[in-house]
C-alpha cells in the first residue's frame, strides 16, 4: 500500500506561482504511475498531469506550458510546479498513485489551491 500526503496549497494572486508536493510512504513509488488531479466546486475530478514510472509526462491542455510535474523515486516524492495561475485553476488538488495491479490506486487527502483575480 501507498499513503500519499500533499502539501503546498494556499492562496495566490492571478499570475502567481505555487509548488505542490506529494510525499509517499508505505511503499516506494518507483513502480507507480503518478498523477495530479483537481476538483473544483460543482465539477468532476479531472486529470491535470501525470508522469509514468518511466518518466513520461502528460498534461491537460488547460495547463500546458504553465504546469510542470516531476518525480524523485529516491525521495518518494512528486512535485507540481504551477506558474501563471488563473482563477480557473482554483480547486482541491489530489495526488494519485496507480500501480500495475488495478487495485493499486491510491489517493491523498487533497490540498486546496485558490487563485484570486
Amino acid at each position: 500500500q501507498v499513503q500519499l500526503v500533499e502539501s503546498g496549497g494556499g492562496l495566490v494572486q492571478f499570475g502567481g506561482s505555487l509548488r505542490l508536493s506529494c510525499e509517499a510512504s508505505g511503499s516506494g513509488i518507483r513502480a507507480y504511475d503518478m498523477g495530479w488531479y483537481r476538483q473544483a466546486p460543482g465539477k468532476e475530478r479531472e486529470l491535470v498531469t501525470s508522469i509514468s514510472r518511466r518518466g513520461r509526462t502528460n498534461y491537460a491542455d488547460s495547463v500546458k506550458g504553465r504546469f510542470s510535474m516531476s518525480r524523485d523515486n529516491a525521495k518518494n516524492t512528486v512535485d507540481l510546479q504551477m506558474n501563471s495561475l488563473k482563477p480557473e485553476d482554483t480547486a482541491v488538488y489530489y495526488c494519485n498513485a496507480k500501480g500495475p495491479i488495478i487495485e493499486q490506486d491510491y489517493w491523498g487527502q487533497g490540498t486546496q489551491v485558490t487563485v484570486s483575480s
